[in-house]
């Protein structure tokens, strides 16, 4: 099985149970439990970020965070907008694929610069390669803003 396929079936697995949880719903809001959070922990120490998916990691990664003059927030929080394509007011409409911000301009995003991934290298955001940009913000979109946390620890 290629790593592709393996990256599909993971992410439709989670799909549908992200679906399933949907529907028992019913028309009342989810309610986040360990059963249907996701949560990414991002460790600055590290460079790396780690995805859990009710209770159990799913993902590992390699990021990027702050460069020297730069700070990455630590905390816990919930993201408040997503955007398949975003472009930074700030920083010359850098591209941000993938975009889900989770505190003021601070955003898990893809990058290009795919190469400095492990490194210390964005200017706050947490950067990641644009496949697992994607897939993040695929689980994101698929448990809700309101059932995932973004944690990033020293």
């Amino acid at each position: 099985m290629t790593a592709l396929t393996a990256r599909f079936i993971n992410i439709a697995a989670i799909a549908a149970t992200g679906f399933g949880l949907f529907m028992a719903a019913g028309n009342a809001p989810a309610q986040a439990s360990v059963s249907n959070e996701v949560v990414a922990r991002i460790s600055i120490s590290e460079q790396k970020m780690q995805v859990s998916v009710g209770g159990r990691q799913t993902y590992e990664w390699k990021v990027s965070t702050a460069g020297k003059g730069y700070v990455t927030p630590t905390g816990s929080w919930k993201p408040y907008r997503m955007h398949e394509m975003w472009y930074s007011r700030k920083y010359d409409n850098a591209p941000m694929p993938h975009s889900v911000f989770f505190t003021g301009g601070y955003a898990v995003h893809a990058t290009p610069h795919v190469k400095n991934l492990g490194r210390p290298a964005s200017h706050g955001c947490i950067r990641l390669h644009p496949t697992n940009a994607e897939a993040f913000y695929t689980l994101v979109k698929t448990f809700g803003q309101q059932n995932t946390r973004i944690v990033i620890v020293q």
